[in-house]
């Protein structure tokens, strides 16, 4: 369900000419791939609450420069094992890293709701965009492998720009590539902290997509799915033509 977005959201919202997106668990189903890929490795994903947990823990330092990505990777697996008693050396861990990537990337795809979503902004004559925390060409073959590699006009990678979200010059970044003010342009993102309020901090219409049901923030407005991103935008945009189907 949305929730009422703040009244500054309302007022402005009609400005909008361009949508941002977060790509992993905003479009990609990240969760699913991710589980699959370590039901493939341990044979079960009864350990898929301790993977979350070192996951936050491991990405965070490569989001803050702490760690290369391939080095993150491989040192995430690592400390997977050993929260299980089992102390592995970096090459074994490397080598289970490149099996549980591989069966990962078998699993890539879209949340059943992004494809309707974005192909509806477009032709709404709406501008898209990506705002993404990964590493350049992992990100890029990963937006090619579920063909969306000529959806966006602008894909914003902190891997490439040097600054990752919440930073305020990632989103500031993605409206200067656009040609927009922060006015403009909204972004849409799971992260409450990291997407919508990074987003709003530097300007941009922050909109949080909570897909898992957590209690509702007050300050950003809040939709459950993106099918609910066009009725949303439809309130305040009567020059953009709903789509029926879409609006649910």
């Amino acid at each position: 369900m949305t929730s009422a977005p703040p009244s500054s959201f309302t007022h402005e919202l009609g400005q909008l000419k361009a949508v941002c997106l977060d790509v992993d668990d905003t479009l990609m189903d990240g969760p699913r791939a991710s589980r699959r890929a370590l039901r493939e490795l341990l044979g079960t994903d009864r350990a898929w609450p301790v993977w979350e947990r070192v996951t936050d823990d491991y990405y965070g330092r490569y989001v803050n420069n702490e760690l290369r990505f391939d080095v993150m990777c491989v040192e995430r697996t690592k400390a997977f094992f050993a929260a299980f008693g089992e102390q592995i050396d970096y090459t074994e861990a490397a080598r289970r890293e490149d099996l549980r990537m591989a069966a990962m990337q078998r699993g890539w795809g879209l949340f059943d709701d992004a494809r309707p979503c974005l192909d509806w902004l477009r032709d709404s004559g709406l501008r898209l965009a990506v705002i993404t925390n990964a590493p350049s060409a992992y990100q890029r073959k990963k937006i090619a492998a579920v063909g969306l590699a000529d959806v966006f006009d602008v894909l914003v990678i902190s891997g490439e720009v040097g600054v990752a979200k919440p930073d305020p010059r990632i989103f500031r970044t993605a409206c200067d590539a656009l040609g927009l003010s922060p006015g403009e342009v909204a972004h849409v993102g799971d992260r409450l902290d990291t997407d919508a309020r990074g987003a709003a901090s530097a300007g941009l219409h922050g909109i949080w997509l909570n897909r898992d049901g957590a209690p509702a923030a007050a300050d950003v407005p809040t939709i459950t799915s993106l099918h609910e991103l066009p009725e949303m935008l439809v309130a305040d945009l009567p020059a953009i033509p709903a789509v029926p189907e879409l609006i649910r």
